[in-house]
């Protein structure tokens, strides 16, 4: 029973190699020419031009009005230095959390 399916492995495996050397483009477009019906079965083009409708115009994109140009040169403004302007804030007291500190001592000295 096994004998009837043992060509399907090495087949997938054959057409991973194949395709894994191929470009994407490439690989589908193999498949699509390998898939695709017989050129003979399909039905041939028109050889007159199709009618084409009355197609209104396409309508005109509006354009954007001229803006003024910005100054290129930005003001001068005289600020202070941005550390001095800060307030002075009050450094933290070090106050020693019981529950950071060592463990009392069991033993009596």
């Amino acid at each position: 029973m096994t004998s009837g399916k043992s060509f399907i492995i090495p087949l997938f495996l054959l057409v991973i190699v194949t395709f894994s050397s191929m470009s994407l483009s490439l690989a589908s477009r193999h498949l699509l020419q390998t898939t695709l019906p017989n050129p003979t079965t399909l039905p041939p083009l028109p050889s007159n031009p199709m009618p084409q409708g009355n197609v209104p115009p396409l309508p005109t994109i509006p354009t954007m009005p001229n803006l003024p140009s910005l100054p290129t040169i930005m003001p001068t403004l005289n600020l202070p230095p941005f550390a001095a302007s800060l307030p002075n804030m009050p450094t933290m007291p070090n106050l020693p959390f019981p529950f950071f500190s060592s463990p009392p001592s069991t033993s009596n000295p």
